[in-house]
């Protein structure tokens, strides 16, 4: 359980500083951070296994790279479902994922469970 929480605040904080670094990815506040890394994971585990499985041949063409634009659109995804959260657009989801993930790698490396 403690690694859970932890595991939540590492990408709450990701996603704020995702903010910070990406134009056009803007969010309210901490609680929003909170909120919105909850609705990505939750958005993560239950939709991008099944978009990831219906666009392979996508990902064997592109090498892996098409996996870029579903994790943009899961951000997109997210925005849209949580009040305070806001992408201005395609790209600014695309870039913001791509720092996030950077982001929460970088975090999650420095921090244990």
């Amino acid at each position: 359980m403690h690694g859970l929480l932890l595991r939540w605040l590492v990408n709450a904080i990701a996603l704020l500083l995702t903010t910070f670094l990406v134009d056009g990815v803007e969010l309210s506040g901490f609680g929003s951070a909170l909120f919105a890394s909850a609705i990505l994971g939750i958005v993560n585990a239950m939709i991008r296994p099944a978009l990831l499985f219906l666009t392979l041949p996508f990902n064997i063409l592109t090498l892996g790279l098409f996996t870029f634009v579903i994790n943009a659109l899961m951000l997109l995804l997210t925005a849209s479902v949580v009040s305070g959260f806001n992408i201005t657009g395609f790209w600014a989801a695309f870039v913001g994922a791509i720092v996030l993930s950077i982001v929460s790698a970088i975090i999650t490396a420095l921090v244990t469970d």
